[in-house]
């Protein structure tokens, strides 16, 4: 994997805003050792700063998770797992971006959960270049994943499953496709 030369920077220079209808931040889970559990949070903003030195940010209000099920999305929100009375969002911020050959791109960043900020590693895609849409507003994709352990963020609940193990695992995969547009200047 070789970098591109400087000379091609992670987003054309800019501010950036996530357009949150056509922009997906989510999770994915081990469920009872047989499937993958997976959730969003509907509410959620990020910015870009395109450049020579591009920084990225965002958060994720934990009020806003959506598991398809009213019941579980409140028992998500106690202290049981995220404990929204006290920690009302999931925030994220890029310590490091690159963008790679074909489109990819990798980095590091610090996420917090429930207080807790630890470093990840990121990879993903980006747009190769940005489009115009039916409105004139300049639009820039950007899918980022990265998996954490979270028990590392104060996440422990979990239930013996009957079959051996336990039914949530520990490992989680977080997702984030973004739609950037482009600030007027």
């Amino acid at each position: 994997m070789s970098v591109i030369e400087n000379t091609k920077q992670f987003a054309p220079a800019g501010s950036w805003t996530a357009d949150p209808v056509h922009s997906h931040v989510a999770f994915e889970v081990g469920y009872a050792g047989v499937n993958t559990f997976r959730g969003s949070f509907t509410d959620f903003s990020a910015s870009l700063k395109g450049g020579e030195h591009a920084t990225l940010e965002g958060t994720a209000k934990i009020a806003s998770i959506d598991v398809k099920d009213e019941h579980l999305n409140g028992h998500l929100q106690t202290p049981d797992f995220f404990d929204t009375q006290r920690y009302p969002e999931i925030a994220f911020k890029a310590t490091e971006l690159r963008r790679l050959d074909d489109n990819r791109v990798e980095g590091k960043g610090e996420l917090t959960i429930k207080g807790t900020t630890q470093p990840v590693q990121l990879e993903g895609v980006i747009a190769g270049e940005p489009s115009t849409d039916p409105f004139g507003r300049e639009r820039l994709g950007l899918k980022l994943e990265t998996s954490i352990d979270r028990t590392q963020y104060g996440v422990n609940w979990n239930a013996p499953n009957q079959s051996g193990g336990d039914y949530v695992a520990n490992d989680v995969k977080l997702i984030a496709e973004l739609a950037f547009v482009k600030a007027e200047a």
